[in-house]
């Protein structure tokens, strides 16, 4: 399988973890069924790819002021965009996206830590940089 798909179905299946466990631990986040999850984490990932960096410079001078906080922000209107554009997923308001989008961010940054291939990434880099 060619390795840039292999990448790209590991994102997915590491975002659709995230938003599942998310909807566990958020009374405020639902899903209809497994096919809204995923079509949800596929989604959100093109949000995060395409719109959020987009969003980030038009609102780089409130980023700046709020010391980044503002991106947390935006994170949580990335989630709140997926759930209008998908059916099946519902969210209660922003204040449930703007955690949920903390919680999401952090539980993929373990998950993909601790992956073998992933992690050896980061330390190859870390030890690249220090040289």
């Amino acid at each position: 399988m060619n390795a840039d798909l292999s990448n790209f179905l590991l994102h997915w299946a590491i975002m659709s973890l995230s938003l599942w466990v998310a909807s566990y631990l958020f009374s405020g986040i639902k899903f209809s069924g497994v096919p809204s999850l995923l079509v949800s984490a596929l989604v959100l990932g093109f949000a995060n790819a395409v719109i959020r960096p987009i969003l980030f410079f038009l609102t780089l001078p409130i980023t700046l002021v709020t010391l980044g906080f503002f991106v947390l922000v935006i994170n949580a209107l990335m989630i709140m965009l997926v759930a209008k554009l998908v059916k099946g997923f519902q969210l209660s308001g922003f204040w449930t996206a703007f955690f949920a989008s903390i919680f999401i961010a952090i539980f993929t940054l373990i998950i993909e830590w601790m992956l073998p291939s992933q992690g050896a990434i980061i330390i190859q880099n870390a030890n690249t940089i220090s040289i």
